[in-house]
């Protein structure tokens, strides 16, 4: 076998400098993919405050650019009909006008944790941050004060963070106290 310093069979195929750069690059690459993951909070933080302040203004166009309509009325048509077998009861499809009908800013109801009484601000990144849990790098969801259950998901789709889904009944989010400056 020839070595790597045998000028008459070239270069050799693997040097040792060689293998330090693929090393260096596959620890980069590495560290950005965990970065995006330490990211996705912060990232996705930005995206449900600005939707929670639609939600708390009414904002219809606002609250539309934060959700992926089908995906979370998929969410709810599949509880429903689960609901549904559960108590025994199969009525079919549950309509597109019902469902329809449960998304909508109305539906959320933003109150402070301590109080229970209804915010007067949209939340800051800062306190959405504090109620959010990442799955992974692509969902997160507002995590329950009580339980800590994943209660409402969101998903990256795209550049942007959108709803995906929500539990039937109340949509009651409790937001923690802004923190002091």
């Amino acid at each position: 076998m020839p070595s790597a310093t045998d000028a008459a069979h070239g270069p050799a195929m693997f040097s040792k400098g060689r293998a330090v750069a693929g090393c260096a690059l596959a620890l980069v690459m590495a560290l950005g993919a965990a970065g995006c993951g330490m990211n996705a909070k912060a990232q996705a933080a930005k995206d449900i405050a600005r939707f929670l302040g639609a939600v708390l203004r009414h904002d219809r166009a606002g609250f539309e650019a934060g959700l992926d309509r089908p995906e979370v009325e998929s969410d709810l048509r599949e509880q429903l009909t689960e609901l549904g077998r559960a108590k025994g009861v199969d009525v079919g499809e549950p309509s597109e006008f019902a469902i329809g009908r449960m998304i909508n800013p109305d539906a959320f109801h933003l109150v402070d944790a301590k109080t229970g009484q209804p915010v007067a601000a949209p939340p800051t990144e800062a306190q959405v941050a504090a109620m959010l849990k990442v799955r992974n790098g692509t969902h997160v969801c507002l995590d329950e004060a009580v339980t800590h259950r994943c209660r409402i998901g969101f998903a990256k789709r795209g550049d942007a963070w959108r709803l995906t889904g929500v539990p039937l009944g109340d949509l009651r989010i409790e937001v923690p106290p802004a923190a002091k400056p």
